[in-house]
């Protein structure tokens, strides 16, 4: 037998970290508040060096869209072969995802992400010598493994702050990364201008162009590499060898990742926010080119606004994710969440029903907030889903991002079937009927959307999150990162049903041995 360990032991004055932090830290010496205009180390620190890899990876790979209408002309690209290269640009990082999300769970964020960045830099080099519809559809598809990084930056906020706060961070360092889809828009055609200005031909400009994305993400790595840190207490290889954190079993933790049902619904409903949100960058400056007729540095505004609201919407919906569960618990995260993406979907299907310049940009705008706002708000749930298994569910959860690009884009917006405005239009139903799975996701110790927390013994934060250690690995001590988790994550619980319906074990100590 090992030796008994109770919440009851970790109190937060016994827990007091065993060196100083710029951020007040919990017993997991995560950041308990959120400064966004610290760059402290580790925490804040980790923060920033995520969000701007994480925002030169979507530079990269949404780089060709703005510039579409020069490159169809060079290469001679059909409808077809537009339509395939924009489905290759996101469906490389839909198995990079889930295989990113086992890579941190393994040697960490850090090494993790800087690796996948400097693999698929030189694809972005290689850009500027296509030269056919194949060399281009395969220069976007090996560039978009870069979208994994995504999956690490979760992962890393995850690592470094709360429960309190976590989906404000994961919010803010998700949606300013992805804030580099509508900054390329304004970025690339202004390079270009600004090469053939120089004296370059436009079909050379544009070629050159893509070596300013290259090069912002290759640097982007070596800071990642140079002043990141895996943990707030160090990097993995570091705690693995001072025996501060275990080697965990691989085939155990995918199991405890792939076995929970509710990663594959946040999987599902993820492809019907983020996925969408991947088909809109890919397609939307054409749309606007081809359908009113716009000046391509026009439409490439008009296409930026779409992108660029990523700046606080998605940091907006994981703020919101974390003000309502201060009352309402993990219910007000789901209630939340389903209603904000489900109004974006009546939005999106609206867009494609409009037909006035004007009317149009409204319409766009307000669905992109409310369709990036689901974003933060789906990874404000996400990281309490599984202590152990935190980075194959992040991954599943990303890469289902990525299946909904490709089945969207393959139904809807490849060839010539349907109609742009159409698929816009199908797409809104679809994104409706994709959210109703999130009223099946129920946590015992918390509830659901419409059911409060079991009534019955054993299902506190400790019986929830211990379930997925053995009695050996518990006396080994491995389940303690997890035993301190499940005590931080007690504000999950809300201050509306504390002390209400709860069982009458449902805030004190269990035993695990």
């Amino acid at each position: 037998m090992g030796t008994t360990t109770t919440p009851m032991e970790l109190e937060p004055e016994s827990l007091a970290p065993p060196h100083m932090f710029a951020l007040p830290v919990d017993s997991e010496h995560k950041a308990t508040e959120f400064r966004i205009f610290s760059i402290a180390k580790p925490h804040m620190r980790a923060f920033h060096l995520s969000w701007i890899s994480f925002f030169s990876c979507f530079v990269s790979s949404f780089a060709a869209p703005p510039l579409l209408p020069i490159i169809r002309d060079n290469l001679n690209l059909t409808a077809t072969d537009i339509g395939n290269a924009g489905i290759a640009s996101v469906s490389g990082a839909v198995f990079a995802r889930v295989a990113m999300g086992c890579a941190c769970d393994l040697f960490g964020p850090r090494l993790a992400s800087a690796s996948l960045i400097l693999l698929t830099a030189p694809a972005v080099y290689f850009t500027s010598i296509a030269s056919s519809p194949i060399s281009f559809l395969l220069v976007r598809f090996f560039t978009g493994f870069s979208l994994a990084t995504f999956v690490s930056t979760q992962f890393w906020m995850s690592s470094m702050f709360s429960a309190k706060v976590v989906g404000t961070a994961n919010g803010i360092t998700g949606g300013w990364g992805n804030l580099g889809g509508g900054a390329t828009q304004l970025i690339m055609p202004l390079v270009f201008a600004l090469i053939r200005d120089i004296g370059a031909v436009k079909f050379t400009a544009w070629r050159i162009a893509f070596f300013i994305p290259a090069l912002f993400q290759t640097l982007a790595a070596f800071g990642v590499i140079l002043f990141g840190q895996d943990m707030p207490d160090g990097n993995f290889q570091k705690l693995q060898k001072e025996g501060d954190k275990p080697q965990d079993d691989f085939s155990k933790v995918f199991y405890h990742g792939v076995s929970n049902y509710r990663s594959w619904i946040l999987a599902l409903t993820y492809g019907y926010c983020f996925g969408v949100e991947l088909t809109i960058d890919n397609i939307i400056a054409e749309y606007f080119y081809d359908r009113f007729n716009l000046k391509l540095h026009t439409a490439g505004i008009i296409a930026a606004s779409f992108g660029l609201a990523n700046l606080f919407a998605r940091p907006l919906g994981g703020v919101f994710s974390d003000a309502v569960a201060k009352r309402f618990g993990m219910r007000g995260r789901l209630w939340t969440l389903w209603t904000v993406q489900t109004i974006g979907g009546v939005l999106c299907a609206i867009l494609g029903r409009v037909d006035s310049l004007g009317a149009s940009v409204a319409v766009m705008v307000a669905f992109s907030i409310f369709c990036q706002a689901a974003c933060g708000l789906t990874f404000g749930v996400v990281p309490f889903v599984s202590k152990r298994s935190l980075g194959v569910i992040s991954g599943m959860t990303g890469g289902g991002g990525n299946v909904g690009a490709v089945i969207t884009q393959l139904i809807f917006f490849k060839g010539s079937r349907y109609s742009k405005e159409m698929g816009m239009t199908l797409m809104g139903i679809m994104i409706i009927c994709c959210t109703l799975p999130i009223c099946l996701i129920y946590f015992p110790q918390w509830g659901g959307m419409f059911c409060g927390p079991t009534s019955k013994k054993g299902f506190t934060e400790e019986d929830y999150y211990l379930s997925e250690w053995s009695s050996h690995e518990k006396e080994r001590g491995f389940h303690q990162a997890s035993l301190k988790f499940a005590y931080n994550s007690r504000s999950e619980r809300g201050r509306r049903f504390v002390g209400s319906t709860t069982p009458a074990d449902y805030g004190s100590p269990s035993t695990h041995v």
